[in-house]
């Protein structure tokens, strides 16, 4: 680790305060005091007081102003009680402060205006420097203050992901154009996803040397892969950027959707944590992983619709499959839901540190 990747003292200072948090320690396979709990998406979209915030101001705006970015960070937090707090952004955050053309349209997700198709459209993807996103570091110096002993949570989208989005121009169902650019042109794939390793590495870099306690690498459409095209053509990216940010001694979380027959494999990439989505039991989770890894997860997010004797019984299930794993960190098997009740979501967080209380 070169001198500017060693961890800042601000973030020293907030890695004391954060360190014997029961997140952390879930996080590092040690004794917790509770199950330690935080919900993917728990930074807007289901809150009130989110919605009232945002009211005329465009997604990627706001996640450029620290002012609202830490005040929509911290919402969950005062409300819930979650034992960990999520940075709020977007993943292609970084692929935009780049100068990549893009926006992220209600109901739809990120479109990009010029979708990268050849290798002369590599050149558009220039590394990522910290001052391209200085209000991050802001927002960041703004939110360890207030946060105090509870861990913040940094993130990125992985180099597949964000692939998925330039190369097809946004979202997907089937993913056409990168996996003809994947089987098709190997080179320029592989050229592809090692430059989004670097510039996610960057971004990651950058909150935690703001102070992030943890980072969590979201790689939403890589369920789209058979396990074999994983390996070959997705892992060495994504193990770049873990390799690249482990000199700082955080947790690495890795999360994607539709992942079951994937999670073996999402181990060896390099995290420390692995998300599980609902699909597959948190015991069974543990036997694909394998030895040495906490676990994160799960949750169906359509549960909290339900009535709460349901919802308990639900998270039951969940608390008892994960119950002779070494590290657990509570979490749905995706994002929080738009019209969940945010009522829904503080009970459920009572409900798993009551009942996990040693």
């Amino acid at each position: 680790m070169s001198a500017n990747d060693r961890p800042t003292g601000q973030q020293q200072t907030a890695n004391r305060a954060t360190h014997d948090s029961a997140f952390m320690r879930a996080c590092r396979r040690e004794p917790v005091p509770h199950t330690p709990v935080w919900f993917m998406r728990q930074a807007g979209r289901s809150l009130p007081e989110y919605l009232k915030l945002r009211e005329g101001i465009a997604m990627l705006d706001s996640c450029m102003r620290p002012d609202l970015v830490a005040e929509i960070t911290m919402q969950p937090v005062r409300r819930h009680k979650v034992d960990a707090a999520i940075y709020f952004s977007d993943i292609v955050v970084p692929l935009k402060a780049i100068g990549i053309d893009l926006d992220i349209k209600p109901g739809v997700g990120p479109v990009i205006a010029q979708p990268i198709r050849t290798r002369a459209d590599l050149t558009r993807l220039r590394s990522l420097e910290p001052d391209d996103v200085a209000y991050v570091t802001e927002a960041i110096g703004m939110l360890v203050g207030e946060l105090g002993a509870t861990p913040l949570i940094g993130f990125a989208g992985a180099p597949f992901t964000l692939a998925s989005y330039l190369v097809e121009g946004g979202p997907s169902r089937n993913h056409e154009h990168t996996k003809a650019m994947m089987y098709g042109d190997p080179e320029l794939w592989a050229d592809l996803l090692d430059r989004l390793a670097d510039i996610t590495s960057a971004f990651l870099k950058v909150q935690i040397e703001a102070g992030a306690s943890a980072v969590q690498l979201f790689d939403s459409w890589v369920g789209a892969l058979a396990p074999d095209d994983y390996r070959r053509s997705v892992m060495p990216a994504s193990t770049k950027v873990f390799e690249a940010v482990a000199g700082y001694g955080v947790p690495r979380i890795h999360f994607g959707v539709g992942t079951g027959e994937l999670l073996g494999l999402m181990g060896e990439a390099g995290a420390d944590v692995v998300g599980v989505d609902w699909r597959v039991p948190m015991d069974e989770a543990a036997r694909r992983v394998g030895p040495g890894k906490a676990l994160q997860g799960n949750l169906d997010p359509a549960v909290l619709f339900a009535p709460r004797e349901a919802v308990e019984a639900k998270t039951r299930e969940v608390l008892d499959a994960a119950a002779g794993l070494e590290g657990h960190i509570f979490n749905l098997g995706h994002g929080v839901l738009p019209t969940i009740a945010p009522d829904a979501l503080t009970r459920l967080v009572e409900y798993v540190q009551t009942e996990t209380a040693r």
